[in-house]
């Protein structure tokens, strides 16, 4: 194999890739990258069983041939060379690299034994813009469990049907589900998607314009965008029903300035004891946010609140409450109680495509 390309590209593409990619003793060619022509172009592939990544990259193709090398050293070399021609030859199982005055050579693996990264070939379940999905991922995906004693709640949940895409996941302590409103859908369809594919899907996406096709196949996924797949094996079982647990009717409803409410939390997360636990006082036309430690102190916050309903005294874990408020950018929030000891709902006070959903810490 051989292949001249731009550093910048090279180096953008081993940077998606590489990720992945940890130590893996048992299996020595997962800790490498398979390099391969492909039809004009070249091919960087990653995989650890559970996620693969194909990226495409242009260049001149000499020679063809494919060779597996690790990822690790071939990423901080290409990072360190000048922003040039970079050629790359494949030779008895060693890669050698040139750029300029560099040169390194690499020793790999045959490319036969790299793992088999599965093709999908259906028809996209629907497309999507990448920035939407980045920020739907963004605003649920660290609510889920990340134990996996229970499995099927340790991904984030796709829910495809005729109102659009609800992407949604929790721990059983709080919920987070993003609605984004679709067309043209033909037929319902649900996936759970692992934590860490979530993840992965986030930085790789990064600010990168264009349309996320999304093609379901036999317990696995695949996002492609581009010159850029992104294929993951599917969580099995059934999705709770969590729309059960959402409450629909208030005993108490508030509407407070986000911004105001944000930092009063904050400051009192400064003061509270180390189960995080922060008590909200709910009273005519204000809030108190309270707080304290008998090693530190203890805080107490007033801020203005239209209330509707009768007045509460509840506590929340102070940081499951910034998770969620940090993820509306409303500047009016909503807050519904249905009792003392039961979730909360928090949304935006202007729309209803986020909904953040939280459980108290019981008082004793």
């Amino acid at each position: 194999m051989k292949i001249i390309c731009l550093q910048e590209n090279l180096k953008n593409n081993l940077n998606i890739v590489q990720n992945i990619i940890g130590k893996n003793l048992t299996l020595p060619i997962l800790n490498n990258l398979l390099l391969e022509s492909d039809n004009g172009r070249l091919r960087i592939s990653s995989t650890n069983l559970e996620i693969g990544i194909n990226t495409w990259t242009s260049g001149k193709i000499e020679r063809e041939g494919a060779i597996t090398c690790p990822a690790k050293i071939l990423f901080n070399f290409v990072n360190n060379l000048p922003n040039k021609k970079i050629e790359l030859e494949a030779k008895n199982n060693i890669l050698t690299v040139k750029c300029e005055n560099y040169k390194a050579s690499i020793k790999g693996l045959s490319a036969d034994d790299f793992p088999i990264i599965p093709k999908i070939k259906n028809d996209p379940i629907f497309e999507i813009n990448n920035l939407c999905l980045k920020e739907a991922l963004m605003k649920v995906s660290g609510c889920a469990a990340v134990s996996e004693s229970r499995p099927e709640i340790s991904g984030v949940f796709f829910s495809l049907n005729k109102e659009g895409l609800k992407l949604a996941a929790t721990d059983s302590f709080r919920l987070a589900e993003k609605t984004e409103k679709m067309e043209k859908i033909k037929q319902d369809h649900s996936m759970i998607l692992p934590q860490r594919t979530a993840q992965e899907l986030i930085r790789i996406l990064g600010e990168k314009e264009g349309v996320m096709k999304v093609i379901l196949g036999s317990n696995q996924v695949l996002f492609e965008s581009g010159e850029i797949q992104i294929i993951s094996r599917l969580i099995d079982g059934q999705y709770p029903d969590y729309r059960q647990i959402v409450p629909q009717n208030f005993i108490t409803q508030t509407l407070l300035n986000k911004e105001e409410f944000l930092n009063a939390v904050r400051i009192a997360g400064f003061f509270s004891s180390k189960v995080n636990n922060v008590k909200f006082s709910i009273q005519a036309g204000k809030m108190e946010i309270l707080s304290q430690d008998p090693d530190l102190g203890e805080n107490k916050t007033q801020i203005q609140a239209e209330v509707k309903g009768k007045e509460m005294e509840i506590e929340f874990n102070y940081r499951y409450l910034l998770d969620g408020l940090n993820n509306i950018s409303a500047k009016q929030i909503f807050m519904g109680f249905s009792s003392e000891s039961t979730a909360a709902v928090i949304k935006s006070a202007e729309n209803d495509d986020y909904l953040y959903v939280v459980m108290p810490i019981k008082i004793s």
